[in-house]
C-alpha cells in the first residue's frame, strides 16, 4: 500500500476529488493548510498598507491507496491540479505497512 500526500490550491479541490472519484478512490482526507516552497510567500495590499504573506493556503490530501494504483494517482493528482503558475503544490509518496478498518477489523487492502 502506497500514502499518496498532496499539497494542492484550495480552488482545485473538488475537480480534483471528482477525477479521483473516477478512477476509483474511494476515501481520502483533506486539511486546510498553510505553507510556502519556491515561491516564499508573496505581498498584498490591504487598506493601503502592503504586507508580507508568508505561509500561502493550500489544501493537503492524504490518500492511502494499493500499490497498483500509486502511479495512476499521482498522475491523476498532477493533471488535474495543474494550472501551469507557481505554487501549483508537490505529491509525496510513501510506503504504508499497514492498515486496520476499526469498524470491522479487516486489515491492510482489505481496510482501504
Amino acid at each position: 500500500m502506497k500514502l499518496i500526500i498532496a499539497a494542492i490550491k484550495p480552488f482545485k479541490l473538488e475537480e480534483v476529488r471528482e477525477a479521483l472519484t473516477g478512477i476509483g478512490v474511494r476515501g481520502m482526507m483533506v486539511t486546510e493548510i498553510k505553507g510556502f516552497g519556491s515561491q516564499s510567500g508573496h505581498t498584498e495590499i490591504y487598506r493601503g498598507a502592503e504586507y508580507a504573506v508568508n505561509f500561502v493556503p493550500k489544501v493537503k490530501l492524504e490518500i492511502v491507496v494499493a500499490d497498483a494504483m500509486a502511479e495512476q494517482v499521482v498522475e491523476t493528482i498532477a493533471t488535474t491540479a495543474k494550472t501551469d503558475k507557481i505554487g501549483d503544490g508537490k505529491i509525496f509518496v510513501l510506503d504504508v505497512e499497514g492498515a486496520t478498518r476499526v469498524r470491522t477489523g479487516e486489515t491492510n487492502d482489505d481496510a482501504i
